[in-house]
C-alpha cells in the first residue's frame, strides 16, 4: 500500500488541527470510484485504560459480503483523546493493519465521521486521503449538525445540516432502530455513500464491514 500524503504524527493538538486545515482542501466529495469488488470495515478499540490501541481492518468481497481477509495491529497509544482529533489517535495503527493485507480495498467504511466534522476532516477523510481510497464515515452518534426526525422505515434518511451546509445524512438502516450518521470521506458523493452503506447492511443496524471490524477491534479483555 502506497501513501499518497504524509505528515508527522508526533504533534500537539494545535499542530494536528493545522494539519487538518491544510489537508481538508484536498478532499474530494464527488464520485471517483472504480469497480467495487472489495469493501473494508475499519474500527479501533483500546486496551489497558487506553494505553494500547488495537486497530482492525476487515476486508469483505462485494457484493457477497463474505470475509476475505482480516488484520489486527496493537501498538502503544501516542496521542491523547481530543474530540475532533481522533484520527491522530487511531490512524497510525490502522495504516499498519492495512499494510498487512494481501489485497487492498476498493472502498473503506470507517467507524467515525467523514466531512460531518467541525473542520470537515474526520477519520474517513483523513484515511481516504492518505491512501487515495474512496472512504465513507459511518458513525453511530452525531458529532455536529442538526436534522429532523428520520422516518421509521429501513432506507429512510434525512439531511444532516450544519447551518446552511449539508454535511451528511442520518440513515435508518433497520426499522425502528437508531439511525447512523453517514458522511462522505474521500472520492465519493453522499448519494453513493448512502447506497454503499445500505448495500453492506443485512438485517442488523451496522453494515457488515463495521460489524466485522468492531468484533476484531474489541478483542477479549478490551474496554
Amino acid at each position: 500500500m502506497k501513501l499518497h500524503h504524509q505528515h508527522p504524527w508526533d504533534v500537539t493538538p494545535t499542530e494536528a488541527r493545522a494539519i487538518q486545515e491544510r489537508l481538508r482542501g484536498l478532499v474530494e466529495s464527488r464520485d471517483r470510484l472504480e469497480n467495487i469488488q472489495r469493501v473494508a470495515g475499519v474500527d479501533v478499540g483500546f486496551k489497558e485504560s487506553g494505553r494500547i490501541t488495537r486497530a482492525a481492518v476487515a476486508l469483505l468481497r462485494f457484493p457477497s459480503l463474505e470475509l476475505e481477509e482480516q488484520a489486527i495491529v496493537q501498538q502503544p497509544t501516542r496521542f491523547p483523546y481530543v474530540p475532533g482529533l481522533l484520527s491522530f489517535r487511531e490512524i497510525p495503527a490502522v495504516l499498519e493493519a492495512m499494510m498487512q493485507l494481501e489485497n487492498q480495498p476498493d472502498l473503506l467504511l470507517c467507524d467515525g465521521q467523514g466531512i460531518a466534522h467541525p473542520r470537515r476532516f474526520g477519520i474517513a477523510c483523513h484515511l481516504g486521503l492518505l491512501t487515495d481510497t474512496p472512504a465513507i464515515g459511518v458513525a453511530k452518534s452525531r458529532l455536529i449538525g442538526s436534522h429532523p426526525a428520520v422516518p421509521e422505515e429501513k432506507g429512510s434518511w434525512v439531511p444532516l445540516m450544519d447551518r446552511d451546509e449539508q454535511i451528511g445524512a442520518v440513515l435508518r438502516t433497520r426499522k425502528r432502530v437508531n439511525p447512523l450518521y453517514i458522511s462522505p470521506g474521500h472520492r465519493i458523493s453522499l448519494e453513493s455513500a448512502i447506497h454503499y452503506v445500505l448495500a453492506c447492511t443485512t438485517r442488523y443496524r451496522l453494515p457488515e464491514t463495521t460489524r466485522w471490524a468492531h468484533r476484531l477491534a474489541s478483542g477479549p479483555g478490551d474496554m
